[in-house]
This record gives structure tokens, sequence and C-alpha cells, in this order.
């Protein structure tokens, strides 16, 4: 009798687990980038507003 036991508590964290967990993956396939991905993004923004600087015309 004592086998099927359920601790309520524990099992309402434990969902909230699983649900935590899903939505931090679904974050990080829509919004992750990793350190290198983020150096590279940064450095072609960099580069495309010298390109554009130096095309500025001046009054």
């Amino acid at each position: 009798m004592t086998d099927n036991v359920i601790n309520f508590k524990r099992a309402k964290k434990r969902a909230g687990y699983a649900k935590k967990e899903l939505t931090a993956t679904e974050n990080c396939k829509k919004f992750g980038q990793n350190k290198s991905e983020k150096r590279r993004d940064g450095f072609e923004k960099s580069e495309q507003r010298k390109h554009l600087d130096s095309h500025k015309l001046d009054e």
C-alpha cells in the first residue's frame, strides 16, 4: 500500500521544472547564439557601419 503513495508537492514541482525546461529550450532555439556567433555579428555590424561612414557626404 505504501508503494502507491504520491507526494503531490513533489509531483507539482517536477511538472513545473519540466515546463521551465521546455520553454528554455524553445527560447534557446529562437534567440540563442553562442559566443563566436555574437562576436561575428558584432564584427559584421561594425564593418558595415565603417563602410557607411566612409561614404558619408560632408556638408
